[in-house]
């Protein structure tokens, strides 16, 4: 497909939906050097800053990759999936383990550097929890989610916070599911109360390590269910 020089507004946007087409139709295979900027930027029609930008939402894409005294290059025919797009794609099993390793390491900073308010949500989260026991399966994964997010918000991380709330849209249906199906909730409409109680205290006392164990013990748990063929 030729290109074709550009109306003037967005460019940026124009030249970037153009030069993902050359790379998604094939003209431009996987390998292909491009054009360089002069090049481009005369072929659409542009200015040099607007093809960089263009450039740039490619790479973010995955779709090219600059190389030093080189140039830029197509390095994939189709545009990477976005973080929460590839955890929705995700074995539950599969997340569950890195969950077990980002929230472990949390509830151990949490322990160390939680404030009175962090601890005042936490205790709150951890009551709201047992009152949503007479809830629905929803409404209880819910407030076990909103929990273990006030534990991981306590560790002071915001890198950490924002990661668990990508991990919390790909848990939440998949848990709900969990429950209704091993029927967990069947003789104890809120399992894993004082688990989630002795979590709280070891944050509360400063106990690190009594923290990520009892987190990673009461993880581990449920992916011992979800790696088993039954899910029992």
């Amino acid at each position: 497909m030729p290109l074709a020089s550009l109306r003037p507004s967005p460019l940026v946007e124009q030249a970037t939906s153009h030069l993902r087409e050359q790379i998604t139709s094939g003209e431009w295979p996987v390998g292909t050097r491009l054009p360089g900027e002069n090049a481009l930027a005369k072929t659409l029609g542009v200015g040099r800053s607007t093809v960089r930008e263009a450039l740039r939402a490619l790479a973010g894409a995955g779709l090219v990759q600059a190389r030093q005294g080189s140039g830029v290059f197509v390095i994939a025919a189709e545009p990477a999936e976005d973080w929460p797009v590839r955890l929705r794609r995700a074995a539950i099993a599969d997340v569950y383990e890195v969950r077990m390793m980002v929230e472990t390491q949390a509830a151990r900073l949490a322990a160390r550097r939680r404030t009175e308010e962090d601890l005042a949500a936490i205790e709150a989260a951890l009551e709201a929890r047992a009152r949503a026991a007479a809830s629905d399966d929803a409404a209880f994964v819910d407030a076990d989610i909103a929990l273990h997010a006030a534990v991981v918000a306590a560790a002071g991380n915001p890198v950490l916070t924002d990661l668990f709330a990508e991990f919390a849209p790909a848990l939440r249906r998949r848990l709900i599911d969990l429950v209704e199906l091993l029927r967990l909730r069947d003789h104890d409409p809120g399992p894993g109360q004082d688990s989630h109680a002795a979590l709280v205290r070891a944050v509360r006392d400063g106990d690190g390590d009594a923290a990520a164990s009892v987190l990673e013990a009461e993880l581990q748990r449920t992916l011992t269910h979800l790696s088993q063929p039954d899910g029992r």
